[in-house]
This record gives C-alpha cells, sequence and structure tokens, in this order.
C-alpha cells in the first residue's frame, strides 16, 4: 500500500486585512487558487501561515476555514506548532478536533533536548493522535536538527508515517531517502523550492513549497514530469521557479526581516495577482512597501504570472 500522501502539498498562507484581521475570503480564494493548480494536499498552520503570530483562536479559525474550503478534495495536513510534548498533546486534542488527516509536528523548541527525548516527544505525539504523524525538520526555527538516526528508526518502527524537511541539509535529506526506500508507507517531502527537482530525482515523495502558494501549476508540473521521467522538463521548470522565487529578495535588508521578507514576497505576489486582498503580516512583521512591491511586480510580470 503506497502513501497517501504525495505530490505538491504547499503550506498555506495566513492572508490578512489591510486593517490586520485574519481574511478568510481571501483563505478561500487562495484556497481555491491552489486547488485549481492541481495540488495534491494542503498544509495548514505550519511556518508559511505565520503560525507563530497567530493566537489559539486565530489558529482554529484559519484550520476550520481551510477545511471548509477544501471541502474534501485533497488531504489537510495540520501543523502541531507548541514547544514541548505536553503542549503539542495540548494543541492536538484542540484543533484536530476541527478536522484534518495528517499532523506535522517540529523538535522540541526552547527546552534544549537530546536526541532520546526527541524520539520520545514524536513517539508520544504518534501514541495520543488518531492520524499519521509527520515530522517536520525546521532547525532555523527550532535550532536543532531532526536526527537522522531517529528519523529512520522512526520511519522503520512505523511511527512517523513521513518528514517534511526543510533543513537545507541535502545530504542528510539523500540518506533519509536512502534508508527508507523500501518503505512505501514513508513519505519524505522537502521544502526546498530551488533544488526541488534534485530531491525529486533522488526519490522524494514530494514537495512542500511555499512558492508553491504564489504558483502551484508550476510546481505540479515539475512533479508530474518527474513522475514521467521527463528530467529536462524538470529542469526547465525548476530553473523558472528559481527565477519566480527571486521575489523574496524584493524587500530591502534592514527595513524587513529576512522571514517578512520571504512570506511577504509571497503575499505582494498573490496581491497583485488578484488572489489576496492585502499582503498585511501579523504584527511585528513589517508588510513591503510600493517600491518593493513593484519589483516583485517585474519578477512575476516576466515570469507571465501577470
Amino acid at each position: 500500500m503506497m502513501t497517501a500522501f504525495r505530490g505538491i502539498v504547499p503550506p498555506l498562507l495566513t492572508p490578512r486585512t489591510v486593517g490586520g484581521e485574519l481574511d478568510l475570503d481571501s483563505l478561500n480564494r487562495l484556497v481555491n487558487h491552489l486547488i485549481d493548480g492541481g495540488v495534491h494536499g494542503i498544509f495548514a498552520l505550519g511556518s508559511s501561515g505565520e503560525t507563530p503570530y497567530l493566537t489559539s483562536a486565530e489558529r482554529d479559525r484559519v484550520l476550520a476555514a481551510t477545511i471548509e474550503a477544501t471541502a474534501g478534495r485533497v488531504p489537510v495536513m495540520v501543523g502541531l506548532n507548541e514547544q514541548s510534548t505536553a503542549r503539542v498533546l495540548d494543541e492536538a486534542d484542540r484543533v484536530l478536533a476541527i478536522g484534518g488527516d495528517a499532523a506535522v509536528v517540529t523538535t522540541p523548541y526552547y527546552a534544549l533536548s537530546d536526541s532520546a527525548e526527541i524520539e520520545h516527544h514524536f513517539r508520544a505525539v504518534a501514541e495520543h493522535v488518531d492520524v499519521p504523524v509527520f515530522a517536520y525538520d525546521i532547525p532555523v526555527r527550532t535550532h536543532q536538527k531532526l536526527p537522522l538516526d531517529v528519523a529512520i528508526r522512526l520511519a522503520h518502527d512505523g511511527v512517523l508515517a513521513g518528514v517534511k524537511d526543510s533543513s537545507g541539509d541535502d545530504i542528510s535529506f539523500r540518506q533519509l531517502l536512502l534508508d527508507t526506500k523500501g518503505l512505501p508507507e514513508f513519505a519524505a517531502f522537502t521544502g526546498h523550492e530551488v533544488v526541488a527537482d534534485g530531491a525529486l530525482l533522488g526519490g522524494a515523495a514530494g514537495v512542500v513549497p511555499g512558492l508553491g502558494n504564489v504558483d502551484p501549476a508550476g510546481y505540479v508540473r515539475m512533479f508530474d514530469a518527474a513522475q514521467a521521467g521527463d528530467w529536462a522538463t524538470v529542469a526547465s521548470e525548476q530553473d523558472r521557479l528559481a527565477r519566480l522565487f527571486r521575489i523574496v529578495l524584493a524587500a530591502t535588508p534592514g527595513r524587513v526581516s529576512a522571514g517578512a521578507a520571504g512570506l511577504g514576497g509571497f503575499k505582494t505576489a498573490l496581491q497583485l495577482m488578484g488572489i489576496i486582498e492585502s499582503n498585511r503580516m501579523s504584527e511585528p512583521l513589517v508588510q513591503l512597501d510600493e517600491d518593493e512591491t513593484e519589483a516583485v511586480r517585474e519578477i512575476v510580470t516576466t515570469e507571465e504570472l501577470l
């Protein structure tokens, strides 16, 4: 039995109004933009959704609106973003009661955990919830890399249904692919927008690209070409997406933080495309200004999305 989780699964952005409130109408349009683009799933409440900046009530509203807009057309993976095992279990009880087809869980953060504690963390979460659990390896956020031996052991023990790798450590990811190749129910995803072609060539189950919010169809074309073994098309599509990814460089360094620059570039592109109403960020993140918006417009126009 092959895993039900594969393909292009964008981490959903969280639109806000000009005044800073959640914009659920824009969220609905964004979900439909992704599904119309052919995506194979949606990852709600991830880093691209500005989840650390959302209150618990906002997280609940975003997930409920996402599930309603998705309407069962594709699976919804749900991020459980909390600092420790107990807090993740509490978050799971609340948000998974709303819905979701899989849980995506980081290593503990703030707490200084070793490999044994990280392994216990994932085993405890998997035992507690009744949906598949994916490990979210994102040390830029958690300040700790998911240990490769732990990930492999949890995969073979059936504790983890997969990994969403945003570590930037392509060597470790390739070793994970090699050591889980015989596990058809395990799905290793890359979160690397601009080198996804290499991950797919290595056997990745799919891609979780923040840029996929802007151009889901492009990533789907690349994935479909990879499945067909058409690697020339894969490389060509990846090159185009890499050029589009330059929207994350539009923000002025020093005025806008690195995190806000990336997500702000995505939001600004979607605003220009008429999918969301505003490029407003969650406080204290700063949105792109008019000059920066024009830089995004030039890139998006060149890549024929406007």
